[in-house]
This record gives C-alpha cells, sequence and structure tokens, in this order.
C-alpha cells in the first residue's frame, strides 16, 4: 500500500525548552488509513498532527530536527499554506474554527483565499456538506448548530480543500455520546467512501477500538508500540501502566480471564463482548447470585438546593427550562446528565443566580436565592468550571484562596488560617507563593477547589469537570469530589461521561428538552437505555454486558462496573 506520510527520526523542542516533545520518532501512514494515536496527556501528540501540516516547527520555531513528508512534499520546504491543501487539520473546539456568519460561507472561506473558482466552490460546498451529512444548514449560523454538527461543519470546511489527509485532534471531548459517534461514524465513512486517510487522536476508547485501523501510543515524546486495535487494546496492562483508558469491555473481560475463566481472546467492542459473554455463560456452570450494595438514604430534614416549577426563556424565545422541580439534600452526591442543549448549564446559572427565573423559583435552605447578596451566596454554594485557568487571576496561589476571604474583610489571622487548611486538605500548602498558572492543570484545579473550601459552603458544583481530560486526569477530579463529599459537601457533578462516575454519584439526574426526564438512584437510571438514548446519552459498555447477563441467567444483576461484572462469576 502507498505510503502518504512519512515521518523519519523526528525530534523536536520548544522555543526555550531543554526536553524535546517529539523524540526519534519513525512513523510511515499508508494511504486510505484510519490511524488512532492514543497516550496521556503530555504524550506529544498534538504535537506530531503539527508536524503533519507544517506548523511545527514554521510557525512555533524551535528545534526540529529529521524529515516529515506528505504527499511527496517537505513540511519544512514547503509553506503552510501550501501543505493545507494536502493536509486537513480539525481541532478540539469547533467553535475556535469556525468564524463566519452562515455555514456555506464558513465552507467558502478558505477556499475564495486560494482564488478558487465561484463555480467550483459552490460545486464543492454541496459535496462536503453532503459528505459530512449536512444537506439542507447552507443558509443557518453556526451558532445554530448542535455541536456535533458544528465539528461536522469544522470537518467540511477541511474537506472542501479537498486534503488527502485529515488530521482530527480531540474532536469528539466536547460532545455528548451521540454527537461522538456521528463524528466517528462521519469520519469513517470519508475514510471508506472517500480514501481520505485519517489520522486521530482521542481519549475515546471505545470508539477507537471500533472504528481505526491501527493505533499509535505516545509516551513522553516516544513512539512506544503501533498495531491493530486488538493488540493495543488486549494490552490491559501496557494500557494502565501509560495510565490510558481501554475500553470498558476489554478491562472486563481481563478481569475474567484473571478468574481463571478461559477467554480466547480479550474482545475490544462490545459486539464482540457480548459474544464472548455467551460463550462463557454456556461453560461456567454456576454464577452466584449478586449482591446488591447499599443505597443511601436521603435525609429529608436537611433540604439544601430546591427548584419549584422553574422556567427559563431566553430573549430570542429559546425556552432553555420548563417547570422544572428539583429537591438536592445536604451530603448527597448527584449526577446531572443530558445532551448538549438539554438545559442542563442554564439549571446551573440559576443555582448560582445568574440568571434570574421567567418563572418560578430556586430556593437555598427555604430561601429565595434571588435575597442572597453575591458574598452571602459564595459561602453556601461553590463552582468549580471546566477550565479551571479561566477562574486564576492572581500571582500566587496563596492570593487566589485568599482573595474573597479578604474580600468578605475576614480578620487576617483567620484568613491565614482558612487558606494554609484548605491548601493542606488539597495537597497544595507547599504551593503557597508559587503563580497558579505555572502549576499542572491538575493542581490548577485543585487551586480552584481550595479557593472554594476556604469559604465552607455546602454545596459545590462541578461544571463539565471531565471535558479535555484524559482518563486519569478525570479520575483525579473525580477523587477530589469523592474526598469533598466525605467532609458531607454536597457534591453536583455535570457530565455526558456515563462511564465515568459509577464510582461516585449516588443520584442520576437526566434532562432533556430543558425538563427533568428522570430522577433516580445510579443503579436504576444507567438500566434506563432507551430514555438514556432518547436524549442522546450511552451507558458504559458493562451495564449492556449486565442487561445480557440477566436475561440468561434469569437473575438480576445490574452491574456498573468491570469488576461488578466480573465478581458475577
Amino acid at each position: 500500500m502507498d505510503t502518504i506520510a512519512s515521518l523519519k527520526n523526528v525530534s523536536y523542542l520548544y522555543p526555550n525548552s531543554s526536553k524535546p516533545v517529539l523524540e526519534n520518532i519513525s512513523l510511515d501512514i499508508a494511504q486510505g488509513e484510519f490511524l488512532g494515536i492514543i497516550g496521556p496527556t503530555g504524550a506529544g501528540k498534538t504535537t506530531l498532527c503539527l508536524t503533519l501540516n507544517g506548523i511545527v516547527p514554521q510557525f512555533y520555531g524551535g528545534r526540529f530536527f529529521g524529515y516529515v513528508t506528505v504527499g511527496g512534499l517537505d513540511t519544512i520546504e514547503e509553506t503552510v499554506s501550501t501543505l493545507a491543501q494536502y493536509v486537513g487539520t480539525v481541532f478540539e473546539d469547533p467553535e475556535t474554527q469556525l468564524l463566519s456568519t452562515s455555514v456555506e460561507n464558513e465552507i467558502a472561506f478558505a477556499l475564495e483565499n486560494l482564488l478558487v473558482e465561484p463555480d467550483e466552490i459552490i460545486t464543492r460546498i454541496s459535496q462536503v456538506l453532503a459528505a459530512v451529512r449536512l444537506e439542507g444548514t447552507q443558509k443557518k449560523h453556526p451558532q445554530e448548530l448542535s455541536g456535533g454538527q458544528k465539528q461536522r461543519l469544522a470537518i467540511a470546511a477541511a474537506l472542501a480543500l479537498q486534503p488527502r489527509l485529515l488530521i482530527l485532534d480531540e474532536p469528539t471531548s466536547q460532545l455528548d455520546p451521540i454527537g461522538s459517534q456521528e463524528v466517528f461514524a462521519t469520519v469513517k465513512e470519508l475514510n471508506r467512501e472517500l480514501g481520505v486517510t485519517i489520522i486521530m487522536v482521542s481519549h475515546a476508547a471505545e470508539e477507537m477500538a471500533e472504528f481505526s485501523d491501527r493505533i499509535a501510543i505516545l509516551s513522553e515524546g516516544n513512539l512506544l508500540i503501533t498495531g491493530s486495535p486488538h493488540k493495543i487494546y488486549s494490552e490491559i496492562e501496557l494500557l494502565q501502566a501509560q495510565n490510558l483508558r481501554p475500553p470498558e469491555v476489554a478491562q472486563t473481560f481481563y478481569h475474567i480471564s484473571q478468574k481463571e475463566i478461559t477467554v480466547p481472546r480479550i474482545p475490544i467492542t462490545l459486539d464482540e463482548g457480548l459474544s464472548a459473554l455467551k460463550r462463557i455463560q454456556s461453560n461456567v456452570s454456576i454464577v452466584p447470585s449478586f449482591t446488591m450494595p447499599k443505597t443511601y438514604a436521603q435525609d429529608r430534614e436537611k433540604l439544601v438546593l430546591s427548584t419549584e416549577d422553574l422556567t427559563y426563556i431566553y430573549k430570542n424565545g429559546t425556552k432553555a427550562l420548563h417547570q422544572v422541580s428539583l429537591d438536592i439534600y445536604q451530603g448527597e452526591y448527584v449526577l446531572i446528565a443530558g445532551q448538549n442543549g438539554a438545559g442542563k448549564s442554564t439549571l446551573v446559572k440559576h443555582f448560582l443566580n445568574l440568571l434570574s427565573p421567567s418563572q418560578g423559583i430556586v430556593k437555598i435552605r427555604q430561601r429565595d436565592i434571588r435575597t442572597f447578596s453575591v458574598s452571602e451566596l459564595s459561602c453556601f454554594i461553590g463552582y468549580v468550571g471546566q477550565n479551571p485557568d479561566n477562574q486564576i487571576f492572581n500571582m500566587t496561589v496563596e492570593k487566589e484562596v485568599s482573595f474573597a476571604l479578604e474580600n468578605l474583610n475576614y480578620p487576617s489571622q483567620k484568613i491565614d488560617e482558612k487558606v494554609r487548611k484548605s491548601l493542606e486538605t488539597m495537597g497544595l500548602l507547599r504551593y503557597l507563593h508559587l503563580h497558579p498558572l505555572s502549576l499542572p492543570k491538575g493542581d490548577r484545579a485543585r487551586i480552584i477547589i481550595a479557593a472554594i473550601l476556604a469559604m465552607e459552603p455546602d454545596i459545590i458544583i462541578f461544571d463539565e469537570p471531565t471535558t479535555g481530560q484524559d482518563y486519569y486526569g478525570s479520575i483525579a477530579i473525580l477523587e477530589m469530589s469523592r474526598q469533598l463529599h466525605k467532609m458531607g459537601k454536597t457534591v453536583i457533578v455535570i457530565t455526558h461521561h456515563l462511564y465515568l462516575m459509577p464510582d461516585y454519584a449516588q443520584r442520576v439526574i437526566i434532562m432533556g428538552q430543558g425538563i427533568i426526564l428522570l430522577d433516580a438512584p445510579i443503579r436504576e437510571a444507567y438500566y434506563e437505555i432507551d430514555l438514556l438514548k432518547s436524549t442522546y446519552l450511552t451507558p458504559p459498555q458493562v451495564v449492556f454486558l449486565g442487561k445480557n447477563l440477566s436475561q440468561f441467567s434469569g437473575q438480576n444483576y445490574p452491574v456498573l462496573t468491570p469488576l461488578e461484572l466480573t465478581n458475577c462469576f
């Protein structure tokens, strides 16, 4: 098979850096291949992609060694604009790539800059919109599209240049599960039907296992291994050593194989897993009864946050919330989930008194939230956004954590006590005098939590805290949330990454089209598969395995994690 791109002994150091972000990498990419690239945060995945379109080193500078060719062109010798006609690039956040006032103008933009004839531009717009299944949206503003549609528009704009190679860097990290599936399916179709070579960086293990032809693992700038999805994702111990998450099916059957139950080949997709489970069930004679874990009890005497008939209509007429009534109690750990646009963020803005209800009321401890001053509210409820950098604005960690306390006129001795206590709780005391932005992203998130803890609020909200994080970065944040919950805090997490939450959340609230569709304990909510699907959510793969096990055995196995399912044998 012909090679479309090649890296030979590539090493690269960013300006003013003494450590290579890429180190002696050699890799050939075949024409028509779908290559997945995985690795922990900081492995060099994005930098590797940027060498293929010439942005590294032409834009960033630094020291570059080795050779990169795409379609026979040397990426050092050719301009980035020339390479853009061979290599299309789609980044993590489509919002940063969408500049125009309509879908058709977005696609036409680069073509006009390359002086493509108007008739040809019109033809290409129709072709690429059909390719990404966005026909009929030509006149829409990009902001009218869903998250998955925006990302498909970014792909269409890249495709309009008719590249031979399409690079996608974490294109689904900000999408709900169905939006993610849309993008993967679209990309695979482009790969299969149009012969476009695909390079995709993603932490979405289940989708990468299903759609990739080959997977490469990067770690600390080194290319560790390449191989088929089966070869890579069945190496569970290797993945764990690199802080990478295997597909849940693969993880489940790895655990089963450790119990001396014959698993001829570790399955990596759900269909393979269901087939393997059927074979095991036929061979294993005894399946012990599943012991239901204890459920938590709500203390209805300790109502901390509630809404009554909460309705909100934006100025453009969009009804984001419709008569939402909700009670949250002291010490609960609540997951709020739903597709992009379900109303989750609008609901949270009401919790923070950033929006005033069009109808209904929000109460904290039975008091109308609109009667709270900003300083009062900060002592009851804290908020951690998905990007900690947006909440950091002081020059030292100490100043960041003490800022709100100083504005509330606490005595200096009390401020010092609270700052040190919260930093010690978060394991950050040694960073007291450092600049917050000099610390790793995980520690920057801890700083925000420390600043909130210093205020001693009853409720802490995490809004999409795992977006853009690798698996172990996500787990680190959720472990912080668990720590806060153990301290007696009420924790609310908003996310559509359901596979992360079984070890943390107790109660699940599913939203769709501005209403609450389901409010139930997590073990019940995750098995409402059809309802979840209706709001573009997908439960973890092990839920489908558990449902299959229950149907086969005639007993109830509402398992939520690979270990729970393994313990059924």
